[in-house]
């Protein structure tokens, strides 16, 4: 048996271990080539448990991470979703394949725009790819469904919040930015807001603003 046939077996089967149960997650996950969304020289360890790094100092979460987070949103097929943290784009692929519409926001231009043309090559047009400050989202964007952040906030923003629909969840990780994070799953209630701690953690710092580099 080849090495990749066998690294994908046991990614569903830690997956699953884990916790992971919701089917249409774990399908996804098995769905999204995984070794597309990460460094050249990283393509042979695309499958293990474990976050790996990308351009401009960030990273590609682990795949746990991203099954749990997505699992955590319930998200359903008219969803309109807002991902803080585009990343190499594997997260926001993730989501597209569950949801209507992702708008995904990158501070870093090289970022943005790699993972534009990542995303357009391999077939996921309901993404639309933004460079800018996931700290102030245009208010032309609209409200959301759904909000996910994909780095380390210390507190999230009221005008985060403001942009959940009703019965909307935001998930996020919140803590000092060297260090744990815990992650926080938010829901909008006819009452205001209900905050769920879920477990600990580690992410790079969500930073307000558009780099100046890179």
């Amino acid at each position: 048996m080849s090495q990749e046939p066998l690294e994908k077996m046991m990614f569903q089967l830690t997956l699953r271990r884990r916790g992971i149960s919701d089917q249409a997650v774990l399908r996804t996950m098995e769905e999204v080539p995984r070794e597309a969304f990460v460094a050249v020289g990283d393509r042979s360890h695309a499958y293990r448990d474990s976050a790996l790094g990308i351009a401009c100092g960030q990273t590609i979460s682990q795949p746990f991470v991203v099954a749990y987070m997505t699992e955590q949103l319930q998200l359903q097929k008219h969803h309109k979703v807002l991902e803080i943290g585009t990343g190499s784009g594997y997260q926001a692929a993730v989501l597209s394949r569950l949801c209507a519409h992702v708008l995904t926001i990158e501070r870093y231009r090289t970022l943005a725009d790699t993972a534009r043309d990542r995303l357009e090559a391999l077939g996921y047009f309901n993404i639309e790819v933004m460079l800018g400050d996931g700290f102030q989202i245009p208010p032309g964007a609209g409200d959301f469904d759904r909000i996910i952040v994909t780095a380390a906030m210390e507190q999230i923003p009221e005008k985060l919040l403001e942009r959940l629909l009703p019965g909307g969840i935001l998930i996020a990780p919140v803590g000092p930015h060297h260090g744990s994070q815990t992650l926080v799953r938010v829901t909008r209630t006819d009452s205001g807001f209900e905050r769920k701690e879920l477990v600990d953690v580690r992410f790079v710092p969500a930073l307000p603003g558009i780099a100046r580099e890179l």
